[in-house]
């Protein structure tokens, strides 16, 4: 950083060392013990404006109060068929880790269908793995590096992709609204990869629309990209749908179920299941557990960032019009989460 973001770290310190009660303690379950690194991110979101900044991060942090975020992983998506049916429509699985330590996060995007469960469920799903990432597995990864780690890599399967997927706008905007106030820049690089002709028709609309700063963090590439992955992780950590060229699809690999990241079974799935279901136990006695799923407010979206949103989807809707077809740019938001 250089010294006017230092200073911009500094003043914004200042102001939240005046935060106490509800709202220090969900920052501390933020922050995880790194907090001028999370202050950083949200300067980085609002271009090291500190008054921006820190009305962002203030909004957050009264967010997660207001709906119980600290609390998600208490709160496990019951019974297991309604989180296999959510697993399997809503495809995002955690494959491994690059050779920086960096957590690997792969997401199904042209074969996710949204359409096994409710809204809520999707909301409550992405929700918990977001909190699952940063309370559980950046610190893991941070304690094995033996230095923070506040950032994963996302690989974007398009196979699949067809521009019907439009129809799921609603629940995609509400998810990007949760991230882009909630969870800015946690995302280090995004690999577009297995990107259909149809792709490069959507992404000459989206990309002059999108900040320069998320522009710089994608890379779109024509096929399964493993050439280009292995350079930043072994073998072992790609996903099931990059280990071969060719592969079509995001939904099968070669070495079955244990190797799809996607499935309730992979082992990251499993292991975050059994860490809600352990949490929620320790507050039975307390609280029983529920069936049913966890309503969240959907944040008011930034003017500015809500007008690119609609400017992308306005524009997506007029490509799809001339092509007789409707399409989507799931897995991408607007300030690089």
């Amino acid at each position: 950083m250089g010294v006017d973001s230092q200073e911009a770290v500094r003043q914004l310190q200042s102001l939240m060392r005046e935060v106490d009660g509800p709202l220090k303690n969900t920052f501390q379950n933020v922050h995880q013990g790194y907090p001028s690194e999370n202050m950083v991110r949200f300067l980085k979101a609002r271009e090291w404006n500190v008054e921006k900044a820190h009305m962002m991060l203030m909004d957050s942090l009264q967010w997660r109060v207001d709906n119980g975020i600290d609390n998600i992983l208490t709160k496990p998506i019951i019974p297991s068929d309604v989180y296999r049916a959510v697993r399997d429509s809503q495809l995002v699985g955690v494959s491994g880790y690059t050779k920086q330590g960096l957590p690997v996060i792969a997401i199904g995007v042209g074969h996710s269908t949204y359409d096994k469960a409710s809204v809520n469920y999707y909301v409550q799903s992405h929700i918990q793995m977001n909190e699952y990432r940063d309370r559980v597995v950046l610190p893991q990864a941070s304690k094995k590096q033996g230095r923070y780690i506040g950032t994963c890599v996302k690989i974007l399967d398009m196979t699949g992709l067809k521009f019907s997927q439009l129809n799921q706008i609603q629940l995609l905007s509400a998810i990007s609204s949760i991230d882009d106030l909630n969870y800015p820049e946690k995302t280090e690089t995004y690999f577009i990869v297995n990107s259909p002709r149809i792709f490069s028709a959507c992404w000459k609309v989206v990309k002059p629309l999108l900040q320069e700063r998320t522009r710089r963090k994608v890379q779109v590439i024509y096929g399964s990209a493993k050439d280009e992955l292995l350079k930043i992780m072994d073998y072992a950590s790609l996903p099931h749908f990059c280990k071969r060229e060719g592969s079509g699809s995001s939904r099968h690999s070669d070495n079955g179920v244990a190797d799809n990241c996607f499935s309730m079974d992979h082992a990251f799935h499993q292991q975050l299941y059994n860490y809600i279901k352990e949490q929620a136990l320790l507050l039975e006695s307390v609280t029983p557990i529920r069936q049913g799923s966890v309503h969240v407010t959907i944040p008011e979206q930034d003017p500015e960032e809500a007008r690119i949103k609609h400017q992308i989807e306005s524009e997506l809707h007029k490509l799809g019009n001339q092509n007789g077809l409707v399409g989507s740019m799931n897995g991408m938001t607007v300030n690089g989460n």
